[in-house]
């Protein structure tokens, strides 16, 4: 198997100008959004269903990205319980070209596991799927 496990996702993104805000950096809303994103694939990769977020726990902002720079993110399960996951996510900025990746922001996202009605259901356990 190549790629990541169950319990990570990864995929990278350019920031483009209509992304940014008025410093001509990426838009905290967008990465916010992106952060997310990254958060539900992973958890619904894990649980095998659709997932909804609970909550966003601390968002911390470490450095701007610009437009051009690419963000890599990284969203990996740290948590699941019987129906819910803890996912930390982070955003790698990185400048074309050159060797300076740098962590640009960190969060943690609470996602819940839902069936077809939008109610919670239970996560198979990971040692079941395999």
């Amino acid at each position: 198997m190549t790629g990541c496990d169950l319990s990570e996702t990864r995929f990278v993104e350019i920031v483009f100008p209509e992304q940014a805000n008025h410093y001509g950096t990426l838009f905290g809303g967008t990465a916010l959004n992106l952060m997310s994103k990254a958060a539900a694939i992973a958890a619904a990769r894990r649980a095998g269903t659709s997932v909804v977020m609970a909550s966003s726990d601390k968002v911390d902002f470490h450095l701007p990205v610009a437009v051009g720079q690419l963000v890599e993110l990284c969203a990996r399960v740290e948590r699941v319980g019987r129906s819910s996951m803890t996912v930390n996510v982070e955003v790698i900025a990185e400048t074309i070209g050159k060797q300076d990746r740098k962590l640009a922001m960190q969060g943690r996202f609470e996602m819940v596991a839902v069936d077809g009605d939008g109610r919670p259901t239970p996560i198979t356990p990971l040692s079941d799927t395999i």
